[in-house]
């Protein structure tokens, strides 16, 4: 195959800016851009075998016919012992064999270090055969119930294709920096406890819908779910306590009704700092968003996010793209907009916590599992392959990268 002439090409927003100085000191060789030599101990290839890279196939530059055999292929090779939960390779084929059909409920929850956006979580969940809506949330999931800073930021980015890349993906490159799948499994989606009581009462009243409900699919409720703007979600994987569950919601002033336009205005590097002030005197946090540790999270994260999130709107991106809200492969029948703004936070009750009405934890909230940090790339590891951040890098021949600094753990 033809080998791709540059990887200067996003894994999630934003994208990266393009200035010549930057592409000349951070684009690798182009042998190692298109393709190299498969490492000792893969299967079915013999060693020195040339195919795509992993950020080849990432950035769009190449294609792999059998993509499940090729991720699999790759991930188990590179596959190292972990004191942290990971998954076999024959269950990452599994759960993606179960999900390939449309009514499939898949989750993958990535670390991604950006050279620009800096280190994020990527919170992709299938809604149909081929896609996936997405989150990038600064700060990871909330493990903790009595954090005095409940609320975490969830930006809405592109839709997603499942199978050829996104979902099954770890790789690294100088232009993206590094991903690996911090957990995966698949989601439900469950209805409000005041929607359930509801519902308790009208089975006991003989309600008519309760088996059309019943029978629905899960990527069907996340539809529905995602068109109310509150969605109630339980992760089922490897990582995550038993029962875990989330609750996402579109404040109203965040609601917006259609795609950002492209900005028609170029930005120099030195610009995004006055482009960020602008965009946080305008921004209101949600009424009940919490306290003001939550406000100041909030601003904390947009100021990280929103500088890097405009130069990718001035970068000239496809227009198909940019209109659709949607890469290559995926179909955005979700009504998915960019870069809305929802708030995440620990469902409580769905969960399993309770707050303690007397003793030494009176007032607090008790549950069934003990509070877990996100604590970031130096520490996190894969749930498929056991790897850390700088083991991808190793791995995908990417040296001296240099990434976005300041990021801090949420430990309170």
């Amino acid at each position: 195959m033809a080998q791709p002439d540059s990887l200067i090409r996003d894994i999630s927003p934003p994208a990266t800016r393009r200035s010549s100085v930057q592409t000349q000191r951070l684009t690798p060789s182009v042998e190692h851009q298109g393709t190299r030599r498969i490492r000792s101990g893969c299967k079915d290839v013999d060693d020195g075998e040339l195919e795509p890279t992993l950020a080849a196939v990432e950035a769009g530059k190449a294609e792999v016919r059998e993509h499940l055999e090729y991720f699999a292929r790759h991930l188990s090779a590179v596959k190292r012992a972990s004191p942290q939960p990971t998954i076999s390779i024959t269950e990452f084929r599994n759960l993606y064999k179960r999900n390939h059909n449309a009514h499939g409920h898949h989750f993958v929850i990535h670390q991604h270090d950006h050279p620009i956006s800096g280190v994020h979580y990527d919170l992709r969940l299938q809604f149909s055969e081929t896609s996936s809506v997405s989150w990038a949330i600064p700060y990871g999931l909330p493990g903790n119930a009595n954090s005095v800073r409940p609320n975490r930021m969830a930006i809405e980015t592109r839709v997603h294709n499942l199978w050829q890349k996104n979902n099954l993906i770890e790789s690294a490159s100088h232009a993206t920096g590094s991903l690996l799948i911090w957990d995966t499994g698949e989601y439900e989606v469950l209805e409000s406890r005041t929607r359930q009581t509801h519902n308790t009462d009208d089975e006991h009243s003989g309600g008519d819908d309760q088996p059309e409900r019943a029978a629905e699919s899960q990527n069907g409720r996340l539809r529905v779910a995602f068109q109310s703007r509150h969605i109630h979600l339980r992760l089922n994987g490897a990582r995550l306590p038993p029962g875990y569950t989330i609750a996402l919601r579109l404040p109203s002033q965040n609601d917006a009704g259609k795609q950002p336009r492209r900005k028609r205005r170029r930005l120099e590097p030195g610009s995004a700092v006055e482009s960020t002030k602008r965009h946080l005197a305008s921004f209101k946090d949600d009424d009940d968003s919490g306290s003001d540790n939550d406000q100041s999270e909030t601003a904390s994260i947009m100021t990280s996010n929103v500088d890097a999130a405009m130069a990718s709107e001035s970068e000239g991106e496809d227009a198909t793209i940019r209109a659709n809200n949607a890469y290559p492969g995926a179909t955005n029948s979700i009504g998915s907009l960019h870069q809305r703004h929802w708030l995440l936070r620990l469902d409580l009750g769905n969960s399993g916590f309770s707050k303690a009405r007397s003793g030494n934890d009176e007032g607090r909230w008790i549950g069934p599992w003990t509070p877990f940090f996100v604590r970031g790339r130096d520490y996190e590891r894969s749930v498929v392959t056991g790897r850390l951040a700088d083991d991808v890098m190793a791995d995908e021949d990417v040296d001296m990268f240099v990434g976005r600094k300041m990021w801090r753990p949420i430990l309170e």
